[in-house]
């Protein structure tokens, strides 16, 4: 059996200077110091004297032993000190710079906002993530946007936050766990849903390690890292499923959701499953009157890394093709291990109208990028 070798393009060509929206890129503070410009005193106090109270068992370590430094990449460390994305500069040397990105959408990291048990908390580290955000990262570099971070188990809260964000264009979309409390298509949710309906903007949903305390696996935590990595799949096809069949696209039609960093090459087999059994059992729900595909088709979009590869381009081909090009989005992960580097990401020959969707035109048409 033969396999096509694709061509890499040296850093700087000028396949890598066309232009490149990154869907996924990584900050974090290098510590929670970072954020008392914008905590009230009475948080500063309680960080330093009370700390975080999360539904993971043990703060501060990760529930796997090789997510130790949090996955990063080992070169992402600035030499100023800190932990890997928490440099402006090193992100445009590694990455902004020379893979020629013209706009980058940040995923901030850390500080246990989806898992802070103590609302009133979360609360304020929320808000005062989105306005670090603005500050330290979006104002410093005009290539950057920024996704506003809410603490999704006190939904009330995260519609104001929502509410008081969303006319800042800085802002081009909503970032939730997979991992809540409770299936994400439930009612306690809905009022995230409608300020993000009457904002306009996309809802993202990016694995989180603790996320709402909740193991990945349905029977439990998994041995290994390995295991753990590889449940992000099936933790979006949950969420995915949970939106459809509670009848979130049905109540909110306008409603657009972003499956960020856990693979797409699973949909149309969760699409034609789920409509296999919508048929025999639509009587439960009658407030889903289409086929569950449908609706995933209508109102989802994926990254693309981690991608799964296929030794035959013609079965990813089929997969897209079902998906539809314009659903797929680049990402990149940077900082993190297993960041993929636009000039390697995709295995299979594209066509140059293939490319331009996935590399700038379906993130700038969705995020509204000029």
């Amino acid at each position: 059996m033969s396999h096509a070798v694709l061509e890499r393009p040296p850093v700087g060509s000028a396949r890598t200077r066309t232009r490149i929206v990154d869907c996924d890129l990584h900050i974090t503070a290098r510590s929670a110091a970072d954020l008392y410009p914008w905590l009230p005193q009475q948080w500063r106090t309680h960080v330093e004297t009370v700390g975080p109270h999360i539904r993971a068992g043990v703060y501060n370590q990760e529930p796997h032993p090789r997510m130790m430094a949090r996955g990063m990449r080992a070169d992402a460390y600035p030499e100023e000190g800190g932990p890997p994305g928490c440099s402006l500069e090193l992100m445009r040397k590694q990455h902004l710079d020379p893979n020629g990105i013209e706009f980058g959408m940040l995923i901030a990291l850390g500080r246990g906002i989806f898992e802070e048990r103590n609302q009133h908390f979360a609360a304020a580290l929320s808000h005062a993530i989105n306005a670090w955000q603005l500050e330290r990262w979006v104002d410093e570099d005009e290539r950057l946007v920024a996704a506003i971070i809410v603490p999704q188990e006190d939904a009330e809260f995260a519609a104001q936050e929502i509410e008081r964000r969303a006319s800042d264009r800085r802002f081009r979309q909503i970032l939730l766990s997979p991992k809540a409390q409770e299936p994400l298509g439930r009612k306690r949710y809905w009022p995230i849903y409608t300020a993000a309906e009457r904002a306009g903007l996309p809802v993202a949903f990016h694995p989180a390690a603790t996320g709402g305390g909740h193991p990945s696996s349905g029977a439990g935590w998994p041995t290994y890292y390995l295991e753990e990595h590889n449940t992000f799949g099936t933790i979006m096809q949950g969420v995915l499923t949970s939106l459809i069949f509670e009848g979130v696209f049905e109540r909110f039609p306008k409603l657009k959701v972003v499956a960020v960093e856990g693979g797409f090459t699973w949909a149309p087999t969760l699409g034609w499953r789920m409509d296999k059994h919508w048929n025999r059992l639509r009587g439960e729900v009658p407030h889903v009157p289409r086929p569950p595909s449908e609706y995933l088709r209508e109102h989802v979009w994926f990254t693309t890394q981690p991608m799964e590869e296929a030794r035959n381009q013609d079965h990813l081909r089929d997969i897209i093709d079902w998906l539809g090009w314009d659903r797929l989005m680049f990402s990149s992960d940077y900082p993190h291990w297993d960041f993929d580097d636009p000039r390697y990401a995709f295995k299979i020959v594209l066509s140059e109208e293939e490319r331009a969707k996935i590399f700038h035109d379906n993130a700038k048409a969705l995020y509204g990028l000029k």
